[in-house]
């Protein structure tokens, strides 16, 4: 460890949290004026550590965006069986998707295809001997027993892909509420804050559906009737990780989406800690926060700013306590270690595809680890580490752990696919080792409870500010972990390597 005092750098690193939650930055919205001052201030704090400026820009990389906006008064969702239109509320039963840009108008037929993925290894396969061509797939989310984590979580990143390929109009994507941590009351509303995608040519594998819906699994019968299925029935199967049938369902849906778009500059916030070592400096330890929230909305009661002190100020101000904790040791690390804020988490992970993709630092990837909401609201009994079994990430990350007298756990909730859904995945698929460690809890533990309740209730609303009770104890123990993981990996005689058994494995580029 660096000999961090444990006050100071919660009081240090709380001030942090303090700054970019602050109205000022008014939700720190991808593209927006506070995003800006939020950007600049992590630049300044970056600068004053000593770091040198590693983005195109000083310390920022401008990253491009594409912003979509529901225009719901010219929207629809209609079902149509035998002639008759049943018109679906928006925001109640059916949410449009905004990620990529839809067609204005879809019509076609339905089928329902399970889970609606594939998995080759596993010889699951819900897409082929279906006939999707020129149909809406209607699939519900989960994936059936004997199937590993890894494996489900990136195939489901490839559903689009390959119904694309099938030649589907449309996905309607149902959510089984046994396993969302939002309500669908909640979750609904973000429906109105806006969407992006990176204003960069999209790749062949990247390509979209003309259609994807959200629908609320309260109402999908009306998707199901006349099928001979309920969704009752289906749910309790999905929720018992069973293979669940495929078939045609009656009548079309109608979609009309309608929705106002424009370009912003959004910035990531990139720099470097050059390594000492000759032989070692040209590879690249890489530490990583979000720095993005979603700014403002009329869908809570409030003050409308989404402060996001948790989600990720939080990550953010950690990323600058390592910075600092580095300086004021004076330690001489033998890798470099690059320090990224991005942008667009919210909007899709998007500021780290576009950094992973185009970095601006030279070099060899050979680790990343992310700081993503981990959630310090009650004391420091356990870390969950996603990617754990991947790589020799794993162990080195439980040892400092353990010493520190915190117990390290794996996924407690594989299904939940978050280990694709945060920014480490973009590094991932580049072939680099990485981890996400987050504060874990005991199965059926008070600190479990206090973790769903802040889930159901403060995640992405007006709420997670800093008037919500933290431990920053707990904090800045957390943080010393991250630190002495930091040296470990940036000091040890070989680079971190993957598993030979570990399914991420296949992203190593050939050569590397």
């Amino acid at each position: 460890m660096f000999g961090a005092e444990p006050g100071k750098l919660a009081a240090s690193w709380w001030k942090h949290v303090e700054v970019l939650a602050d109205d000022r930055m008014e939700g720190r919205d991808t593209g927006s004026p506070g995003h800006r001052m939020a950007a600049n201030y992590v630049a300044q704090e970056f600068e004053r550590n000593g770091l040198k400026a590693a983005g195109t820009d000083g310390y920022l990389q401008p990253v491009p965006f594409q912003v979509r906006r529901i225009d719901e008064a010219n929207s629809s969702i209609e079902l149509i069986r035998e002639g008759k239109a049943e018109k679906m509320q928006l925001g109640r039963e059916v949410t449009i998707g905004l990620r990529m840009a839809p067609a204005a108008r879809v019509q076609a037929g339905l089928v329902f295809a399970g889970y609606g993925f594939a998995v080759p290894e596993k010889n699951f396969d819900d897409i082929s001997g279906l006939d999707m061509k020129g149909k809406i797939v209607v699939s519900i989310s989960g994936v059936p027993e004997g199937i590993s984590a890894e494996l489900s979580a990136h195939y489901q990143t490839e559903r689009v892909k390959r119904l694309r390929e099938a030649g589907a109009a449309g996905l309607i994507l149902i959510q089984n509420p046994a396993q969302m941590d939002v309500p669908w009351a909640r979750a609904s509303r973000a429906r109105l804050l806006p969407s992006m995608s990176l204003d960069v040519p999209p790749k062949p594998e990247e390509g979209t559906l003309p259609l994807a819906l959200s629908w609320n699994a309260e109402y999908g019968d009306k998707l199901l009737a006349g099928s001979g299925h309920t969704m009752a029935e289906l749910l309790t199967l999905a929720t018992a990780k069973k293979r669940l049938p495929r078939f045609a369902l009656q009548g079309e849906l109608r979609a009309v989406q309608s929705f106002e778009k424009e370009k912003v500059e959004s910035q990531n916030v990139v720099a470097l800690l050059p390594g000492a070592d000759p032989r070692r400096k040209d590879e690249v330890v890489v530490l990583s926060a979000h720095l993005d929230h979603v700014g403002k909305s009329r869908a809570f009661a409030g003050d409308a700013i989404h402060n996001g002190a948790m989600d990720n100020a939080s990550g953010v101000a950690a990323l600058l306590e390592i910075a600092r904790a580095i300086k004021e040791s004076g330690a001489k690390l033998k890798r470099s270690v690059a320090f990224v804020a991005v942008t667009g988490e919210e909007k899709g992970l998007l500021g780290s595809k576009f950094y992973a993709e185009n970095p601006t630092i030279q070099g060899k990837m050979v680790s990343e680890l992310n700081m993503d909401m981990f959630l310090p609201i009650h004391p420091l009994r356990v870390i969950k580490l996603l990617g754990m079994d991947e790589s020799d990430l794993g162990p080195r990350f439980q040892r400092i752990a353990e010493k520190h007298g915190v117990k390290v756990q794996r996924d407690p909730q594989p299904e939940r696919n978050i280990f694709v859904r945060s920014d480490q995945y973009n590094f991932v698929k580049q072939g680099v080792p990485s981890l996400y460690p987050a504060f874990g809890a005991e199965p059926g533990s008070e600190d479990e409870k206090i973790q769903k309740a802040w889930l159901q209730e403060r995640y992405h609303a007006v709420s997670d500010d800093v008037s919500q009770p933290v431990d920053k104890a707990g904090a800045a123990k957390f943080i010393e972990i991250l630190i002495e993981f930091t040296r470990e990996v940036a000091d040890a005689p070989e680079a971190p390597q993957w598993k030979p058994e570990s399914f991420f494995r296949r992203f190593v580029k050939a050569g590397a």
